[in-house]
């Protein structure tokens, strides 16, 4: 019984911010504060649940993409991919921009590849005159196909000892389960967000 009640608390949350009668952030940061208030959720459990390497790496990040921007590299950057994918359709940058963004979550967290590839796609899609809606889509599937190394997302981690997987076994699977990702998302990118 008392494990219905998070779930009411957070039903309430959801129903209060689609209904609009206050912001979603506001809303569950609400849900939350009535959660530890009430004792259904210890402060302690809370603190041990948090990501904290995830968090420091986020914080380590935003600078990164601030700096970014204020000094021109992402326009520089910004240029080569369109340089590079030339008088291309508008899929192949987005792919483009969906396989940066595989390899950077390869190597680095995927969240930390989407605060460092966001302003790289908005001014790529400023430079080709198209909607960035379809580029901060192909950031978000890019980061998010952490496919290819066991580093690039936590859960890969998590299968690897119990699985007996090494290192190799994860791009032997993880490429073409990627590719099939961005065969499906880049035509739909350009039918929902396209010109």
């Amino acid at each position: 019984r008392k494990s219905f009640y998070p779930l009411a608390i957070f039903a309430a949350a959801i129903a209060a911010a689609v209904f609009g009668l206050v912001p979603i952030d506001v809303s569950f940061v609400a849900a939350v504060l009535v959660l530890v208030a009430t004792r259904l959720f210890p402060v302690r459990e809370m603190y041990e649940s948090v990501e904290w390497p995830v968090i420091i790496l986020l914080g380590a990040f935003l600078p990164v993409g601030a700096a970014l921007n204020s000094t021109g590299a992402t326009g520089l950057i910004a240029n080569s991919i369109t340089s590079l994918s030339g008088d291309m359709p508008l899929w192949v940058m987005l792919v483009t921009i969906m396989v940066i963004s595989a390899i950077l979550s390869a190597v680095i967290n995927n969240a930390a590849t989407a605060v460092l590839m966001a302003p790289i796609a908005v001014s790529v899609a400023n430079i080709v005159g198209v909607n960035f809606d379809a580029f901060l889509m192909a950031v978000a599937i890019g980061s998010s196909s952490a496919f290819l190394t066991p580093i690039g997302h936590q859960s890969n981690l998590l299968v690897m000892g119990p699985g007996g997987y090494r290192f190799g076994d994860y791009w032997r699977m993880g490429l073409p389960l990627t590719i099939v990702t961005f065969a499906v998302a880049a035509p739909m990118l350009v039918l929902i967000w396209g010109p």
